[in-house]
Order: structure tokens, then C-alpha cells, then sequence
């Protein structure tokens, strides 16, 4: 069941129930695969439903203002002061690995090495051919056909982009200077598509192609990744041990809204593209119901979803955390006379 919740661009997971409590959500692709094997265990064990578009963290955000929906996904974390204007609480729920992804004859899965200052170039339109000097001298011994490289990146406003940018603005002076990081950047070169799923398929589609997408949509679609080269100068292979190892030494409680950035981090183990998706909730609930399923259902993840996760090589938010969030709900969220929902 679930490789068919997966197959197709347009994910869209829908599982509705007659119940009242069902909530809908909308936003980042990202933790698309998780949230699916999470929806799928909550409505076996309580008979409640979730509704979620995976539309991309950009318009989860415009979503879960307007208020049209019961929370948002964006693995972009917003700042305290968009969080305080739009009357919003943030919360961490999933971590995981982005990764670049390759379709190049003769490269097995795993086998081509990457930094970020080549991919940065790669990306700019600097780098314009597989066999070029930059990436034969990462990878000697590699037989790298004389073909052009296609760049492929995201279309609409992204979490994933977010993240992919943000390490290689922190890798390359070149990049931050000219395009800099965001959910969206003015891409100097490439093909675009929509959410993880329409990157996955232009690289599975286009020969000599490049990209980059959460590690859960590589494993699922059999994507050639890369290896990727971190602050030490190691090169790891993605797994969730090198994502855990990222997130160890996170700051949770100095961040507001949980906002911590994972990307190019400490730690000869630490994978340099690890990001979290956070949750985005009204403080104000004006449908109590829907807030306290929400929150009942992110508590049964955090409580029963941690095989799930490793089975997706997702990293479960850690125990203490987990305990932070649950006294966020309990001080933020708050029905219209101001009384906490939780």
C-alpha cells in the first residue's frame, strides 16, 4: 500500500473518515513518506483521518495563515517575529537527509563523491560537462563520460531548495554572493520540478542529469545519490546514523520556534544537508477539535512512529525535545477565551 501512496507527482495523501476530528494539512514535501506511514498506523489505531498536500513548504506557509487548513509543514523554520505577526506556534517533527542525486551511465549509487563549492558550480553553470577537472579530481579511478550536465531543482517555493541552498551559501562564497538561499532562488541554470516527486522524475528521465531530493524519495525510487563531503572533510554516505550524528549537537532551546538550521555542521560524522520540518499551528485554535487531533496525532508519532521513521531512514526527534514540544502545546495553543486546548 504504501509504495502506491508514493507513486505519482501529484501526492496528495488523503485519509478521510466520516469523523469530525479529521485534519487537513498542507506544505512540505520533504517528510511526504513519513507522515504517510504515520497517517496510515493513527487511523488504524484511532480511526482518524489525515488529509495532507504535499505541495511544497512555501505553500504550506500561505496556507496555514489563510487559515485554510489545520496546520502547516515547512522544513524551512520561520523566525520569531513572522511567528509572533502571524500568531503562530513551530515545532519540530521529523528529521532526515537531502541528497544529490545523479542519472550518469557507468555511475553506480553511492560511487560518485561531491563537495559543496563543485556542486555549487555545477549549479551556477560553471561546471557544464561530467568529465570536467573539478569532478574528475574528487572522483580518480571513475570512468566520466564526455556529456553534458543537466541541473535539475525545484519549481515551486521549497523547504528542500531551502536547505540544498543554505549549505551551499555556507560552502561557497561564489553562491552566496550571487544567488544566496531561500525556498526560492533565481536559478542561474536548469530544468525545474515540482516537489521532491518531480525532481525524483526528471532525474529518473533526463540522462546526465543532477539533483537533489530527501534521501526517503532516492532509496524509494532507486536514484543514483552521491557521496557528499562535510566540514571535516569526510566523505559519507547518506544513513541515518550521519543524520543523527548532525542534529546531536542542535541547540533546540536557544532557537525560537525550535528554528535550528542543519545544514554544514560539526562532526566528522555529521551529514552536511541534514534538515528538520517543522509543524505550524494558530495559536488561537478556532476549531478545538481539529487543534487537539492535530496535536494528538503528532504526539502518537512521537510515541509510536520512531520504527516507521527508521524503516525511512528519517531521525524521530529526540526524547527531551519531544518534552519541550509538549509544553509548547500546553502554553501556547489556546481556544478563543484564551484557555490552553491541551
Amino acid at each position: 500500500m504504501f509504495k502506491k501512496i508514493l507513486a505519482g507527482a501529484a501526492a496528495a495523501l488523503v485519509m478521510t473518515t466520516s469523523f469530525a476530528a479529521d485534519m487537513t494539512g498542507a506544505g512540505a514535501t520533504f517528510p511526504y513518506p513519513i507522515y504517510a506511514k504515520w497517517a496510515e498506523g493513527y487511523k488504524a489505531a484511532t480511526g482518524n483521518g489525515l488529509n495532507y498536500q504535499s505541495v511544497g513548504s512555501g505553500a504550506g506557509i500561505k496556507q496555514i495563515k489563510a487559515k485554510t487548513v489545520d496546520f502547516g509543514a515547512s522544513d524551512m523554520p520561520l523566525k520569531a517575529d513572522e511567528l509572533e505577526k502571524e500568531g503562530l506556534m513551530q515545532f519540530p517533527a521529523i528529521m532526515g537527509g537531502v541528497v544529490a542525486v545523479v542519472n550518469v551511465d557507468g555511475v553506480t549509487p553511492g560511487q560518485l563523491k561531491m563537495t559543496g563549492p563543485v556542486l555549487a558550480d555545477i549549479y551556477m553553470g560553471k561546471i557544464t560537462k561530467w568529465n570536467a577537472a573539478p569532478i574528475a579530481a574528487l572522483n580518480p579511478g571513475v570512468k566520466l563520460p564526455d556529456t553534458d550536465i543537466t541541473v535539475v531543482h525545484r519549481a515551486d517555493s521549497s523547504g528542500t531548495s531551502f536547505l540544498w541552498t543554505d549549505f551551499l551559501a555556507k560552502t561557497s562564497p561564489a553562491w552566496k554572493e550571487s544567488i544566496g538561499s531561500g525556498t526560492t532562488v533565481k536559478w542561474a541554470v536548469g530544468v525545474g520540478g515540482k516537489g521532491n516527486e518531480g525532481v525524483a522524475a526528471n532525474v529518473q528521465r533526463i540522462k546526465g542529469s543532477i539533483g537533489y531530493v530527501e534521501w526517503a524519495y532516492a532509496k524509494k525510487n532507486k536514484l543514483s545519490h552521491t557521496q557528499l563531503r562535510n566540514k571535516e572533510g569526510v566523505d559519507l554516505q547518506p544513513s541515518d546514523d550521519v543524520f543523527k550524528a548532525a542534529a546531536a549537537n542542535a541547540e533546540w532551546t536557544k532557537a525560537p520556534g525550535f528554528g535550528v538550521v542543519l545544514t554544514d555542521g560539526a562532526g566528522k560524522q555529521s551529514w552536511p544537508i541534514t534538515g528538520v520540518s517543522y509543524i505550524l499551528m494558530h495559536k488561537a485554535q478556532a476549531d478545538v477539535n481539529k487543534g487537539k487531533e492535530v496535536v494528538k496525532f503528532f504526539d502518537w508519532a512521537f510515541k509510536n512512529g520512531a520504527p516507521a521513521a527508521a524503516e525511512l531512514d528519517y531521525v524521530p526527534m529526540p526524547a527531551t525535545v519531544v518534552k519541550q514540544v509538549q509544553d509548547a502545546w500546553k502554553a501556547n495553543l489556546k481556544d478563543a477565551s484564551g484557555k490552553a486546548i491541551m
